[in-house]
């Protein structure tokens, strides 16, 4: 895979797609997960924000072990990681509710069936479950990637009498 883009690191550039597109899928997510008329119009949506949301996860951790080969290793730098390894799952609970209500919609949409409304409900539930865990997960994340790359910067600067 790439580890730059254009002679900029990948990862701070790819990481975007996550910031964007994980909150964006999840508070779409609650969204037609509680309010039916939006679950009718939207849900298919939501559903391809995220899948590129999904997607967008191993392709930021991938760089980001890229990079990890050409940074100061840390206790910082290794706290990121780690928390970074468990956000697929957590996005992927977010995917699977989302799926399971548009194929029940679809499917229901095709045949009469009884057990429609309750698997929309468990699908939903799950769905809102993965939208609030990824998204605190991402902020949990790029907090802690903040305070690895930012880490003594801006003190350094101060310490020195450097003014901006």
């Amino acid at each position: 895979m790439f580890s730059t883009i254009m002679g900029l690191p990948a990862h701070p550039l790819v990481i975007h797609a996550v910031v964007v597109l994980i909150p964006l899928a999840a508070l779409g997510a609650i969204v037609v997960a509680v309010w039916p008329a939006a679950r009718e119009r939207y849900a298919s949506l939501v559903l391809a924000v995220a899948t590129l949301a999904l997607l967008s996860v191993p392709l930021a951790t991938h760089t980001g072990e890229l990079l990890e080969d050409h940074v100061k290793r840390t206790s910082l730098v290794e706290r990121h990681t780690e928390m970074a390894d468990g956000l697929l799952p957590f996005a992927g609970l977010l995917w699977l509710g989302l799926a399971v209500m548009v194929f029940v919609r679809w499917y229901s949409a095709r045949r009469t069936v009884q057990w429609g409304r309750y698997l929309t409900v468990a699908a939903a539930v799950v769905a809102v479950v993965g939208a609030v865990a990824s998204g605190v997960q991402v902020a949990r994340i790029g907090h802690s990637g903040a305070k690895a790359a930012w880490h003594g910067v801006a003190t350094s600067s101060s310490e020195h009498g450097d003014r901006p």
